[in-house]
């Protein structure tokens, strides 16, 4: 961190009282692809989807110089540098990850993975036997780097929110403490857009009502936020701006992942028969991820052929998601290259979940910045009122004669 802000954030700031570490590995697919083919250090590593519809999920640092970086259309990752290592996301990340998550296991069981390349930590019964929050991270950091060959970087401080906030401030390669006395300080000294669930279009919107900074929007009372955002956006940003963040560190997690599938009555026999099957079984998998306040990275399509024959493809996703129409887009374009014989059942999964108020989608300010996120909405609220059969895709009008059979995998019919 530098400028005025340093002040507020570093490695050598008292971490008396604090207890809560968000570590967050640095550019993630990328330095494993790296460390496991050090031909290609120092190069712009760019990982993601290949297809015409593809995006980054992660950038190495090389890259990002060329402005290069995640949920950027592939497309234009390719114009902007030419000269990339462009490479295929892999199932290896999962596994480094699972490997990263047991380190953190033996500092604490207080560990909540919030994706699969961060995760928040509660170290406040280790300090004791382990020793000092910061005592903590820097062993951590040097386990990643010396079991992994990559490097992560860890913020420290009193909730969850400023912890992320630390980390963010101190990437890449860095440790970072906010010390309880001057976290409000730090804090309001950052752009609103800092503030999770307020995205550009709505930080530019701030920005016209005078709001620029934390401190700006913290200024403001309650009701008078909630004339511009409405009365749950007011309360979620004005508890925030105050750092007052409740939240502990929770390790369960009730789901592991949210699937829907079906059986065709008869095999269908291209995309313009399963195609829009698939896209109601991807807006049904996110309208069960948004009733239940998830949001998922990892998506995986299941095709069965006339034969019996069964595969899966899996693609992490550049951010996470509960929306049906990004689901479906990353799971059709999986379909499209794998369907290659009649289909005899068709399925979506979102996995890698986390709490979906931890990844800062957009709050509502007049024109929306999500469109497929508010349609789906209405229509959660559309089934709701009148029933399952009150809103459906108009491909589902189409095949009311295919006698498909859409089930949940998990019914005992299934």
């Amino acid at each position: 961190m530098h400028g005025e802000l340093s002040r507020f954030i570093g490695p050598d700031l008292p971490d008396d009282g604090l207890s809560i570490l968000h570590v967050d590995m640095d550019a993630f697919f990328a330095s494993v692809e790296v460390a496991r083919d050090p031909s290609l250090r120092g190069k712009p590593v760019i990982v993601g989807g290949l297809g015409p519809r593809g995006v980054v999920a992660a950038a190495s640092y090389e890259a990002r110089t060329y402005g290069v970086h995640s949920a950027l259309p592939m497309a234009i990752a390719r114009r902007r540098c030419p000269k990339g290592v462009f490479m295929t996301p892999t199932t290896s990340y999962g596994e480094v990850s699972r490997q990263i998550m047991a380190i953190f296991r033996e500092y604490t069981p207080h560990v909540q993975p919030i994706s699969v390349d961060e995760a928040f930590l509660d170290v406040a019964g280790a300090r004791r036997l382990i020793g000092a929050p910061v005592e903590i991270a820097r062993s951590i950091r040097a386990r990643v780097r010396a079991e992994h060959g990559i490097t992560c970087t860890v913020g420290i401080a009193s909730t969850k929110f400023m912890a992320k906030l630390a980390s963010e401030a101190s990437k890449p390669d860095g440790l970072g403490v906010v010390a309880r006395a001057t976290e409000l300080e730090f804090l309001h000294r950052l752009p609103v857009r800092a503030v999770w669930g307020i995205g550009e279009k709505t930080a530019e919107k701030l920005t016209r009502l005078g709001m620029r900074t934390v401190g700006d929007l913290a200024r403001l009372d309650v009701d008078s936020l909630a004339s511009s955002v409405g009365t749950a956006s007011a309360e979620h940003l004005y508890a925030l701006a105050r750092n007052i963040d409740p939240r502990p560190v929770s390790p369960e997690r009730v789901e592991k992942s949210i699937s829907n599938e079906t059986t065709f009555g008869h095999d269908a026999p291209d995309a313009a028969v399963w195609g829009p099957v698939l896209l109601e079984l991807s807006r049904k998998v996110a309208s069960r991820a948004r009733a239940a306040g998830w949001a998922g990275r990892g998506v995986t399509v299941k095709i069965r052929f006339g034969d019996f024959r069964t595969i899966t493809r899996s693609r992490m996703l550049a951010a996470h998601t509960d929306v049906g129409r990004e689901i479906y887009d990353a799971a059709r374009e999986m379909a499209d290259a794998a369907a290659t014989a009649p289909v005899r059942l068709i399925g979506v999964k979102l996995d890698h979940l986390v709490e979906s108020a931890s990844v800062g989608r957009q709050v509502a300010l007049g024109e929306p910045e999500h469109g497929w996120r508010d349609i789906e909405t209405v229509m959660d609220r559309a089934t709701a009122k009148f029933g399952k059969g009150a809103v459906g895709s108009a491909g589902r009008l189409a095949r009311r004669d295919s006698r498909v059979d859409t089930r949940d995998p998990g019914h005992p019919a299934a």
